[in-house]
């Protein structure tokens, strides 16, 4: 009964489940292409010294994974709270409420992994294709359908879905009805103990990380550096809040300054809801610092052993990691615009005291400029702490090598995804009718 019953929600609430569904269909697509991938070159004796540059690019399309959909996954379930409150309401148990949200997750998860398994082969070939081009794998890499990458694939993407919704589950049935249907916005708890303790956790493991870099032999010192990098990107994830609360005060400061009005409306609501930013400034944190940590850390290598890369080399290291960076843009835009859909209500109440649809818009751009710009210091923050080691511990300085214009060109990727998913989603609120339908 609570299968169908889950069923019957996901179908008449496609657009509601679109973000996780994409986001899974996605990461299964990732995990299962690069394994494939990592499989057919397994085959060829002439593979092997790419072996472990493959491997590594499997764990970050992996860990990137696990990240976004658990935290899409959580944001889905958070945005539903009222609903939820509402079944309670009329008689439901937590228990019964936290079942269906995780047969609903079930549901979503077995269909995009499905859809996932299938797009993981031309993923695959794509990318062997890209390995012949650039040089990295002259004799080519034979794409063959074996069930390991498959098994893999779909245990993470199951996995993951129903972990993330039951976790998400007990915050959303955890509080009472009537107390999660109130008006007010403001977030009682700014960071829960569970989210405070992982991340104090998560901060530490990634020091001892970084600690580790110059520890290690030469050829581990670049993934122990990226590891180092995934781990403080949990760390700061989970500890965010604190910092967005007060450097989104900072720059709301400034876009008050200039658009008083608008800007006073994203200060406002930074400061009220520093978790609901926290889930779109995340992703831009994770594009950046893991971008910039796979790619300048290639640069640094290459320029402490005096290698220059002419010709499709170039384009190796961008090649190994692009896919994970498209994933993660794909989720700044779902981030950004989930965040900013569950604003609607709030933004038709401004416009019926006055408020005017470009002051709006205005608002829903200096909202999206702190998220990304707070987003972007982290990352930056978390990747110089991990290329710093690695360049210390390569030239004896703490100097890493880096590319202003690469650098720039994300930065403006994430910026303008996640202002267009904050436009989109509020579109309607802005201009359309003051009731909603």
């Amino acid at each position: 009964m609570t299968l169908v019953l889950a069923w019957n929600n996901v179908r008449t609430n496609r657009m509601g489940f679109a973000a996780s569904f994409t986001a899974v269909v996605l990461a299964v697509m990732l995990v299962g292409g690069s394994g494939l991938v990592v499989a057919g070159a397994a085959t060829r004796d002439e593979s092997n010294g790419v072996m472990g540059l493959l491997v590594l690019s499997a764990v970050v399309s992996g860990f990137v994974s696990v990240f976004v959909v658990a935290g899409m996954l959580s944001l889905h379930v958070l945005r539903q709270r009222r609903n939820w409150a509402l079944l309670r309401s009329v008689g439901m148990t937590p228990r019964q409420v936290s079942r269906l949200i995780t047969a609903e997750a079930l549901v979503v998860a077995m269909l995009a992994s499905a859809a996932g398994c299938v797009l993981a082969v031309p993923y695959a070939v794509m990318m062997a294709a890209f390995m012949r081009m650039t040089g990295l794998a002259p004799g080519g890499v034979p794409v063959k359908v074996t069930a390991g990458p498959f098994i893999v694939a779909l245990v993470v993407g199951l996995a993951v879905t129903l972990l993330a919704a039951r976790i998400a589950a007990r915050k959303a049935v955890g509080v009472g009805p009537l107390e999660v249907l109130r008006d007010s916005a403001a977030q009682r708890r700014l960071l829960p103990w569970t989210r405070a303790v992982t991340g104090a956790a998560a901060l530490a493991g990634g020091t001892v990380l970084l600690w580790l870099v110059s520890q290690v032999k030469p050829k581990d010192a670049a993934p122990t550096a990226l590891g180092a990098t995934m781990v403080l990107c949990v760390a700061a994830s989970a500890l965010g809040p604190v910092a967005l609360r007060g450097m989104g005060w900072l720059l709301g400061a400034v876009a008050a300054r200039l658009d008083p009005g608008a800007g006073m409306l994203a200060r406002s609501s930074l400061v009220t809801q520093p978790r609901r930013a926290m889930s779109a400034a995340s992703p831009v944190m994770l594009t950046v610092a893991l971008a910039c940590t796979f790619l300048f850390a290639v640069a640094t290598t290459d320029a402490a052993a005096g290698v220059t890369r002419t010709g499709p080399a170039v384009w190796v290291a961008p090649m190994l990691v692009g896919s994970a960076v498209v994933y993660t843009v794909i989720s700044v835009l779902n981030a950004t615009a989930m965040t900013m859909a569950e604003r609607t209500g709030e933004i038709r109440l401004l416009r019926t005291v006055g408020t005017k649809p470009r002051q709006l818009a205005r608002a829903v751009c200096w909202e999206t400029l702190i998220v990304t710009g707070v987003g972007t210091l982290l990352g930056t923050s978390i990747a110089a702490a991990s290329l710093t080691t690695l360049g210390k511990a390569a030239t004896g300085e703490p100097w890493f090598a880096y590319s202003l214009p690469q650098y720039v060109g994300l930065v403006l990727v994430c910026t303008v995804s996640g202002l267009a998913g904050g436009l989109a989603a509020t579109r309607r609120a802005r201009r359309g009718a003051l009731l909603p339908d």
